[in-house]
């Protein structure tokens, strides 16, 4: 994290001293009122150290629902006040809920106020503190790549976008047969024989090395790299740098040698952890379908009057190890949809009525699929089924794209909450890369993350 004395934060960094900080500009809150105020409602005491923690454990679970520690919203000085006001009225009234694990109420109505402001005006100190320090360019981080003079703006630019304060300045043409100058001046040229000095006066944190032609790093360029590594510069492979900032497989860049950079989460054959995922899958699916059936009669009121079919919709989709399986869901869209032939579904597509359209943005209309999970066609959270004919055409432009089907379909997903409905076969290969990420690294974590997600994406009305 240091490096020439100055200060880098990775995104991972970022997120954890958020929720640190966050605890501990509560908590002091909270204790210089108490010893200043003598504030009753909220002890700090060995007897009740629970209380804390479960404040706490309130903060972290409502703010990943509210996007507190999405770091664009985090950089955003009135999202930073909308997702904390949120997460601390909902911290509050819950914890305020929980007596067994909370304070009993109090007997003023005041020390509920006091207690609410203490907590909103901390996180929002804290916060603006961190937009004015931690993400201003005062920590941007410089990067040098090592790469084809043909690849570098493609590369900048997928990097760049996700991580503003990642700054590639410079490159290196690895090339093995030297190229004429392009005209490209998005980031200066670096000769071979500059690197070194280059790397010294412009503070340069990493190299990352994102050559698919070995034959350019030669051993003059490999001596020098070296001299570097061992100096206490960083050097990582794109491939690497890609995922940990994206959180997606960069297929598009190791489409030839995939399976050489794709070892699979041990998860997807951890017998404890399959066991946990199916026995949450069938208690979630209950409550999920009791929660239909309460539906249904106002679904079928407003598909009789809105969409004018049938109330339930069957198609085909691929499921695990490529069995194919009918998926159950509410109509949304008019009868016949497919008349003029199969087609994706788009954004503000006609052939979805408004009420199928309130259906979608709610997530109501999938309610039905978790018949398809209790019978095991699909599981809670997993890549989204496809269809056949979309799977097929997909498949022959990627062959490894059938590689999602190594596990069950979900109804959410890693990709289903990080980017739009795929509209088209080059949106679909994007949402493949966040797929194979959620593959390779399944995990308790990241379900957990996937759910709260989820959660965000249905109380901000963001379905499609």
């Amino acid at each position: 994290m240091f490096l020439n004395n100055k200060i880098h934060f990775e995104i991972s960094e970022r997120k954890v001293l958020l929720h640190i900080l966050d605890a501990i500009s509560v908590l002091s809150a909270l204790f210089l009122l108490s010893v200043t105020f003598d504030f009753k409602y909220f002890e700090f005491s060995s007897a009740n150290y629970y209380w804390e923690i479960v404040l706490i454990f309130y903060i972290y679970m409502f703010g990943s629902i509210f996007e507190m520690y999405n770091l664009q919203v985090a950089s955003n000085q009135l999202q930073i006040l909308k997702s904390t006001i949120f997460t601390t009225s909902t911290t509050v009234i819950v914890y305020l809920l929980t007596p067994i694990l909370s304070p009993e109420l109090p007997k003023h109505r005041i020390a509920i106020v006091v207690f609410y402001f203490a907590i909103l005006f901390s996180l929002l100190a804290w916060r603006y503190l961190y937009v004015y320090f931690l993400a201003s360019h005062r920590f941007v981080q410089n990067v040098v790549l090592i790469c084809n003079q043909n690849q570098v703006e493609e590369l900048v630019l997928g990097l760049e976008n996700v991580d503003p304060h990642y700054k590639i300045v410079g490159f290196v043409n690895s090339d093995s047969v030297v190229q004429e100058d392009l005209g490209f001046h998005y980031v200066k040229k670096i000769k071979r024989e500059d690197l070194e000095d280059f790397v010294s006066k412009h503070n340069i944190s990493e190299i990352v090395i994102a050559s698919q032609n070995t034959d350019g790093i030669t051993t003059e360029l490999y001596q020098k790299l070296l001299h570097l590594l061992e100096g206490g510069n960083i050097i990582r492979e794109y491939t690497q740098v890609y995922e940990s900032k994206t959180q997606r497989i960069p297929v598009h860049y190791i489409s030839r040698d995939f399976y050489r950079f794709f070892p699979f989460s041990r998860s997807n054959n951890n017998k404890l952890y399959l066991f946990q995922v199916r026995f949450f899958e069938f208690f979630f699916s209950f409550v999920g379908l009791i929660i239909c059936c309460v539906f249904i009669p106002f679904i079928f009121i407003g598909n009789l009057i809105g969409n004018k079919g049938s109330l339930f919709y069957t198609q085909e989709r691929v499921g695990k190890n490529g069995v194919v399986f009918k998926i159950y869901k509410f109509r949304t869209m008019v009868e016949n949809s497919e008349s003029d032939g199969v087609a994706f579904a788009t954004s503000g597509d006609r052939r979805v009525t408004p009420f199928g359209k309130f259906m979608r943005k709610s997530r109501i209309d999938e309610l039905p699929q978790f018949f398809n999970v209790i019978i095991g066609d699909m599981a809670v959270i997993g890549p989204r089924p496809e269809r056949p004919f979309f799977v097929d055409e997909i498949a022959q432009r990627m062959p490894f794209y059938e590689t999602r089907h190594v596990i069950k379909p979900g109804l959410t997903g890693w990709a289903q909450v990080n980017y739009s409905y795929g509209e088209s076969i080059e949106e679909s290969l994007i949402k493949l890369q966040y797929d194979l990420y959620y593959i390779k690294h399944r995990s308790v974590f990241l379900d957990l993350s996937i759910t709260f997600k989820t959660i965000t994406t249905i109380v901000f009305y963001r379905g499609q």
